[in-house]
């Protein structure tokens, strides 16, 4: 019953046991009931929506059915965009069963844990949930293996084959920071914008002179500042927690912009950067120095 461990004993299938608890909301399982919808739901789990959504990689957020059986995750778990899943053992938990929720097999699962016996798992243990494929630059969102095949993402937009002269040596948005996520494609075949990992207090700063066209809050992506500069060129500062420029303000390169927030998924400080000529996605790397 173990997919991708042939040979394996009936013994490996053994479940967690049921002694103890994960949490009170945080890491149970709930049941979608009539009515129900992903923002509800991740309201009351008291969880933002992306991080329910990275939990749950086999679900239609659109075609939630009543009986359906959703996860939410605990303050321990992670779902990093670079890597593996931390996963936290519940009461009935085995190899196969995690592995049929994340779309990975239970081989898998035993050879990113050689110290973890799969037949003495303990409730609440952290264990590594490699993503379907083994590549480590997979998203954590969703694996292409366990995405229903009437959830098709949306085409990638086209980026942008080369750059203007005007867009050459611009500083980074963030005097200290980390990649965390390059820009490129994930492993849905989904264009991916630069992640940047900072330090608390951090602000992200404009990386040339242009004029502030939109400031305010986004779905999913917290306080947004997008700044249009020459030559139709855009940059965007996402997952901001406090923004300091007003639309219409003129701004120079090196301005703050906003200050970066700390993510609920990662525990980090993390700034989401795009670089768009006439709305193509531009590989920062590119134009920065």
């Amino acid at each position: 019953m173990l997919a991708g461990c042939a040979g394996s004993s009936p013994s490996s299938t053994q479940r967690a046991p049921a002694s103890a608890s994960v949490g009170t909301v945080n890491g149970q399982w709930v049941e979608v009931k009539r009515g129900d919808t992903l923002g509800k739901l991740a309201a009351s789990a008291n969880v933002p929506v992306e991080r329910l959504e990275r939990f749950n990689p086999g679900i239609n957020a659109q075609r939630l059915a009543v009986g359906q059986r959703l996860l939410i995750p605990t303050q321990q778990e992670r779902a990093p965009s670079g890597g593996p899943y931390r996963y936290q053992i519940r009461a009935g938990d085995t190899f196969s069963g995690v592995a049929r929720h994340f779309g990975t097999t239970s081989g898998r699962i035993q050879s990113a844990n050689p110290s973890t016996s799969p037949t003495a798992l303990r409730v609440g243990q952290v264990i590594s949930v490699p993503l379907s494929g083994g590549s480590s630059s997979s998203s954590g969102a969703r694996s292409s293996a366990s995405a229903p095949a009437s959830a098709k993402p949306a085409p990638a937009p086209t980026p942008s084959a080369s750059v203007p002269a005007s867009a050459r040596n611009w500083p980074w948005p963030l005097e200290d920071y980390r990649i965390v996520r390059r820009f490129g494609t994930d492993s849905r075949g989904t264009l991916q914008p630069m992640l940047l990992a900072t330090q608390a207090g951090a602000r992200a700063q404009s990386v040339a002179p242009g004029e502030v066209r939109f400031a305010d809050g986004m779905r999913q992506l917290g306080q947004v500042v997008i700044i249009h500069h020459a030559d139709n060129l855009q940059s965007v500062y996402a997952f901001c927690e406090r923004i300091l420029v007003s639309v219409g303000q003129s701004v120079k390169a090196g301005e703050p912009l906003c200050e970066v927030g700390q993510s609920s998924a990662t525990n980090r400080h993390d700034l989401l950067f795009d670089l768009r000529q006439a709305g193509k996605p531009i590989d920062p790397r590119q134009v920065l120095r």
